[in-house]
């Protein structure tokens, strides 16, 4: 399985500059062992200004808040999850006799515990 690399916004910035400066992209590509497309790729987004320090910050807080209005549903779908188990425990019918607990249910009767 190929395991992928994440590198940081100002190495990013690094190379293209480094390209932008005159480099070589065989050059670059060998001394920081990653390939020339994504000098590329790189390069263009530097250009685009796609590695500026308040865009990535406009990315980063969408991907925050897109994580959290996902978060926020998930609770939402909890909370009427257990609300509409509490009321079907509130109805659902009882035993007659000896007591029960919700991890365990019923506890078994003397006369049914030695029968065995």
């Amino acid at each position: 399985m190929t395991k992928y690399r994440s590198h940081s916004v100002a190495f990013k910035r690094q190379v293209a500059e480094e390209f932008l400066a005159g480099e070589t992209l065989h050059a670059l590509s060998k001394r920081h062992d990653i390939s020339r497309q994504l000098v590329r790729i790189w390069v263009g987004k530097f250009e685009a200004g796609a590695l500026d320090d308040g865009v990535q910050a406009a990315d980063l807080i969408r991907e925050y808040e897109a994580k959290i209005a996902a978060l926020e549903g998930m609770v939402g779908r909890q909370a009427l999850e257990i609300e509409l188990l509490k009321g079907a425990l509130k109805h659902a019918p009882r035993p007659k006799s000896g007591s029960i607990s919700v991890v365990t249910g019923p506890m078994a009767s003397p006369s049914t515990v030695g029968a065995n």
